[in-house]
């Protein structure tokens, strides 16, 4: 469970308490039970819909499987966070949608440093600022479609399937049959992995642009260029000129 629906939870909970402390006290409506028999309806009748309330809203929050956005609706960083919780519960991925999500936070936490850092360094008018500020939305444009990329691979992932083809219960198919089955998961999982590395990868270029820009106090246009860590994004993002998901 993510740490909102804890809080939503709460909230539910707390909500009913203070909801039923107001119609059952005295000074408020004067609704009692025990005392008329419309007060004491009107008051088992709002107990019983609160416990009610509590019920439906534990089970949509702690039971109900939550509904998957599909990937093409996916916009904001909410929406990626939200998409790849739920392939938390897929044991063969969980270290990696785990890595995945913490990815997800600190590019975020990056960008705002990166933002608050030009801003304090140059004018938005200035073609210093526009170039940095460029390159770091290109490269955080590459890093959300790396992460859309998994969200399409975990949804054709069948983990059923998966778990029946390494216990080896499908016997009664053909060897080369399972062998075949047993590589395209396998892929699937490569894939997953090697685009959560290619997202640490670019992390890690946007700590040593973020450093390199905090050490210095002014730049040039030729200054920029051939700053070590740009010509190293500059690479990454020609490397994806045509990268397809």
């Amino acid at each position: 469970m993510t740490g909102s629906k804890y809080i939503k939870l709460l909230g539910l909970i707390v909500g009913v308490v203070v909801l039923d402390t107001l119609v059952l006290s005295p000074g408020f409506l004067g609704v009692e039970i025990g005392g008329s028999a419309l007060s004491t309806a009107f008051g088992v009748t709002s107990l019983l819909a609160s416990a009610l309330a509590l019920l439906y809203g534990s089970y949509a929050l702690l039971l109900k499987a939550p509904v998957v956005v599909p990937v093409k609706q996916i916009k904001s960083h909410e929406d990626y966070v939200e998409a790849l919780t739920h392939y938390r519960r897929v044991k063969a991925l969980e270290d990696d949608i785990t890595l995945a999500l913490e990815q997800l936070s600190r590019m975020r936490k990056k960008m705002d440093t990166l933002l608050t850092v030009l801003n304090q360094k140059f004018d938005t008018t200035e073609l210093s600022y526009k170039k940095f500020a460029s390159v770091t939305q290109e490269v955080e444009k590459l890093f959300y479609l790396n992460v859309r990329s998994v969200l399409n691979r975990l949804n054709v992932f069948d983990e059923s399937e998966f778990k029946s083809i390494m216990s080896q219960k499908q016997t009664r198919f053909s060897r080369e049959l399972l062998q075949q089955k047993t590589e395209m998961y396998n892929e699937h999982l490569s894939f997953v992995k090697n685009s959560i590395g290619t997202n640490e990868e670019i992390l890690l270029k946007l700590d040593k642009l973020l450093l390199e820009i905090s050490r210095l106090d002014s730049f040039e246009l030729g200054d920029i260029e051939n700053m070590p860590c740009m010509q190293e994004i500059d690479s990454l993002i020609k490397q994806t000129k045509y990268y397809k998901q």
